[in-house]
């Protein structure tokens, strides 16, 4: 008896480990397909596209999307965003994030006029408004969130005006099982 229980309990461990490696593979799956379609829909230097154990990301550096110290798309911006909008709507269970990020230059009177005090103020209406935009072009509302980070997280001196430039990004993570 006690053999046919411990029997039992092994092939139920085995069976749980299989079930959890098939759901990873599909996760694994599902974001890859997703890296593949993006990689397709950018060509050259626009994006940088990233997966990441359990994510992809997707950096966008400012210039592409936003006029210098500004925070409101154009019409360029939109046909950058539009390329990514078809497989971030295909999404049922997978989070996107946008997060937005400046450098560490002072905000200008004109944007204080506007508003917005701070970096993180610019880099959370920068946030809002990609996340506006693909939710205009069909991505699920319950999945999509932004998120300002301001100046921080610098993935480049503050001290070269390249360096402030790669400083300035929109990063949009998908995290989940990519389905």
């Amino acid at each position: 008896m006690i053999s046919i229980r411990r029997a039992l309990l092994v092939f139920s461990i085995a069976t749980v480990g299989f079930l959890t490696a098939c759901v990873t593979e599909q996760k694994y799956n599902s974001l890859d397909q997703a890296y593949g379609q993006l990689q397709q829909a950018y060509q050259g230097d626009e994006v940088e596209i990233r997966q990441l154990q359990g994510e992809l990301r997707i950096t966008i550096r400012d210039k592409i999307l936003f006029p210098e110290g500004g925070y409101k798309l154009d019409s360029k911006a939109e046909q950058v965003l539009a390329k990514m909008a078809p497989t971030l709507s295909g999404f049922k269970n997978t989070k996107v994030v946008v997060r937005g990020y400046t450098d560490n230059v002072s905000i200008g009177a004109e944007l204080r006029n506007q508003g917005i005090a701070t970096n993180l103020d610019l880099s959370s209406k920068r946030a809002d408004n990609v996340v506006d935009y693909l939710i205009r072009k069909g991505v699920s509302q319950s999945l999509i969130s932004a998120q300002g980070m301001g100046e921080s997280s610098p993935v480049a001196s503050n001290a070269t005006s390249e360096g402030r430039a790669q400083n300035r990004r929109i990063e949009v993570t998908l995290m989940g099982s990519g389905n």
